[in-house]
């Protein structure tokens, strides 16, 4: 620590400054690294590499990493080169400087986990929490340090792909999700023991794009992104987040990559961010894209200057900027203070100490019996139970004769959904219901292909061409034979959704219709008078419309991951009972989207025939599935909430009580959920707002009295006109229940 802190004087002295040592032991290191530094290595802690692209003038990354022109390395996994380059950098460049190995390891390394989307349905956040400290845990020992995770977007337009890595439609279960996930991957502090590196992405509402196209252009207005958008972000910044993402897309005009509001104005002043910030690939180079910049050094030049510390895969900080700053138009001061902030995050990630992961570790720690135990937890906790007329479901022990039907029921790959790192099947809904029907003759029908219905000529996530279309005669054939299948057995399991690839980035859609011919399968198979039970694979909202109206029995199990098929089976059986709820408004078509249920109040009462903004003549309004609905094998009942106070002074807590009970006959989980309405203020404020929620368990007849406390953080809102957070006295309606849809109502006021 003396030479460091030495270093750091002599440093002050050549600058011909007076300023004292840095009073933080982590900036006193990063400080005299930094004055030991060459531009051109400055500028390489600015520059991730991809791990065997060559580098702009045909260099081997292994050259880039040996001459100190490389800060961090993307796109492997392969613990060999992960150990191989962190050795170059560490033992043969001039300063030792480790780098980050980055990843998009999103839910799940080995171990794949519900897709995020699915996770938020379990609205348990400590679930969350411990399924992410697994992921970190074995991409640690792989040599993975730092990941592209969690994405904390709003999204309320189920045509966007990426609403599959999101939390779905909701500020206030966002930031519970991202709160759970960053201290799951990161721990408690940074350099926590076998956790990596958290990238909050994509900062900012990256999930607005106009018609859900990924990368188009977002306009949100400022009370959007201050009340919904921004909110995850300063949770995920508030949980110790090490680095945030940049996102691709212009946002009001100003690309996120190259906006100083966003990135320094807010992100830094306002949220008080302490780490880096990396764009995402190609964003800095893209800038020109935008129209934005006019050239690759303008782009380097706003990137930098905009507080993109990072430049992911383009190389545009690594060609541009040495240049730049020797004509003085980038200042050595922007330069070391970029730099700066990405050596104080390695140091606090003790990456200087521990600079390798652990792969001879690496088997014992993906074969640990506990890490496969959590995946099937997870996923049966994310599951969600639509709909269940007649008590179609559970099915019954005893059954003798199986079909399962549909081309994602035998998918292991599919099962895992988007984003997964290693390759390899996880267990099919097929192999679930075997393992839980022994004694049953399960039969299984693909019934036709899944192709979409606009062909790419390749597949968004792997780049491999797309698969031949399934000739017309080819399908038919197909779907006969599962209309056979069907007729020949006891109950029938439809399979159906999309593929992995199907929701993801690059993967957002026009329609929200079942792809393939998948919705004439399923209206043949039912039409067979069998009885059937409608599985969902998928990352999205679709459009089921029909299904809901003719199929008793429906199961959104999202992507549940490499024990899927084992914990649908487990919900199908009754064996686990269900108590997911959705994190999405559920749209009835295509049409009703954006949807989502905290909009605002309009002119008329919502009630008025006469006076509405609502859809009149072709199609109900109401979602077909509310925000937080979610049914159970039980039933529950919810007593009136009773408040601590009927009047406060703003600022200070109402208390909010009620009571629970389990009215059926088997144990069962219910996610309590608080709703608020502020009736007046500075602003018109949304007709609903979740402000509390609890997962319970209870069994029969059991009941319990849950508390929920509106303090401050649950009352305040950012008012447009006062341009300014704050809590307003007024009237407010409390709700409490199932869903958005809850009735058990309460009202109090708060005085100034």
């Amino acid at each position: 620590m003396v030479r460091w802190m030495a270093l750091a004087a002599a440093a002050s002295v050549l600058a011909g400054t007076a300023l004292a040592a840095p009073p933080d032991p982590v900036a006193r290191r990063a400080q005299a690294l930094l004055a030991r530094m060459t531009l051109e290595e400055k500028i390489g802690q600015l520059t991730q590499l991809g791990a065997e692209v060559p580098g702009p003038n045909k260099e081997k990354p292994d050259e880039l990493i040996r001459a100190g022109k490389a800060g961090s390395v993307l796109w492997t996994i392969d613990s060999d080169l992960i150990a191989r380059l962190q050795r170059v950098a560490v033992k043969e460049s001039r300063l030792g400087i480790p780098l980050l190995f980055g990843y998009d390891v999103i839910h799940g390394y080995k171990n794949v986990f519900p897709v995020p989307i699915g996770m938020a349905a379990s609205w348990d956040p400590a679930l969350v929490e411990r399924a992410q400290a697994i992921a970190a845990k074995e991409s640690w020992v792989s040599g993975i340090n730092w990941t592209f995770a969690p994405m904390v977007d709003i999204a309320r337009d189920a045509r966007w792909g990426r609403i599959v890595e999101g939390a779905g439609e909701d500020t206030f279960l966002g930031v519970a999700m991202a709160r759970a996930q960053v201290r799951g991957l990161q721990g408690p502090a940074l350099g926590t023991p076998e956790r990596v590196l958290t990238s909050v992405k994509h900062f900012a509402a990256y999930g607005a794009a106009d018609g859900g196209r990924d990368y188009d252009s977002v306009y949100v207005p400022e009370v959007l992104l201050r009340n919904v958008y921004f909110p995850p972000f300063q949770a995920a910044v508030e949980a110790g987040a090490g680095t945030v993402m940049s996102a691709y897309m212009t946002l009001n005009d100003v690309p996120a990559s190259g906006n100083r509001w966003l990135l320094r104005d807010v992100l830094r002043q306002d949220m008080g961010f302490k780490g880096f910030v990396i764009s995402d690939a190609f964003a800095v180079q893209s800038l020109q894209n935008h129209g934005y910049a006019a050239d690759r050094a303008d782009a380097a030049t706003r990137g930098l200057q905009a507080g993109v510390n990072m430049d992911m895969a383009s190389n545009t900080y690594l060609t541009q900027l040495p240049t730049l700053v020797r004509q003085g138009k980038v200042s050595m001061g922007v330069v070391d203070e970029a730099v700066r902030e990405v050596l104080a995050v390695k140091l606090r990630m003790g990456l200087f100490e521990r600079p390798y992961g652990d792969p001879a570790r690496k088997e014992a720690v993906f074969n640990d019996p506990a890490h496969r135990a959590a995946t099937r937890e997870a996923a049966r906790r994310s599951i969600v139970l639509l709909r269940n007329e007649g008590r179609a479901l559970p099915l019954a022990a005893a059954l003798k004769r199986i079909a399962v039907i549909g081309p994602l029921g035998d998918s292991g790959e599919d099962i895992k959904g988007s984003w997964t790192v290693e390759k390899g099947a996880g267990v099919t809904v097929l192999e679930g219901i075997k393992a839980r029907w022994p004694q049953a003759e399960v039969t299984f029908s693909r019934g036709g292909d899944m192709q979409r219905a606009y062909a790419l000529p390749w597949d968004a996530n792997d780049g491999k061409p797309a698969p031949a279309l399934m000739p017309a005669a080819e399908q038919q054939a197909e779907l006969l034979k599962a209309v056979e299948a069907a007729r020949h057995a006891d109950t029938v399991v439809m399979v159906l959704g999309e593929r992995a690839n199907m929701s993801g980035e690059a993967a957002s859609v026009a329609s929200l219709a079942l792809q393939g011919n998948q919705q004439a399968l399923l209206e043949a198979v039912v039409a067979t008078g069998k009885p059937v039970v409608l599985v969902l694979l998928n990352g999205r909202p679709l459009d089921i419309a029909w299904a809901d109206a003719h199929v008793p029995a429906i199961v959104e199990a999202w992507f549940p991951g490499s024990e899927g098929g084992h914990a649908i089976a487990d919900v199908l059986s009754g064996a686990v009972n269900p108590g997911g709820k959705l994190p999405v408004t559920w749209p009835r078509s295509t049409g009703h989207v954006p949807a989502y249920y905290n909009h605002n109040l309009t002119h008329a009462n919502e009630a008025d025939r006469l006076f509405t903004s609502r859809y009149s003549t072709d199609a109900p309004s109401s979602p077909l599935y509310p925000f937080g609905h979610g049914l159970s094998y039980t039933s529950f009942a919810y007593g009136e909430p009773r408040l601590d106070r009927s009047t406060a002074r703003a600022g200070e807590a109402v208390k909010v009580s009620v009571s629970v009970r389990n009215t059926g006959t088997i144990a069962g989980d219910e996610v309590v959920q608080l709703y608020i309405h502020q009736r007046a203020g500075s602003a018109a404020r949304p007709q609903r707002e979740l402000k509390g929620f609890q997962r319970v368990q209870l069994q029969p007849g059991a009941e319990r009295t849950l508390t929920f406390t509106l303090g401050r953080g649950e009352l305040k809102f950012w008012s447009p006109v006062r341009r300014a957070w704050g809590v307003e006295p007024g009237a407010f309606d409390v709700w409490v229940g199932g869903s958005s849809a809850a009735q058990a109502h309460a009202e109090f006021r708060l005085t100034p």
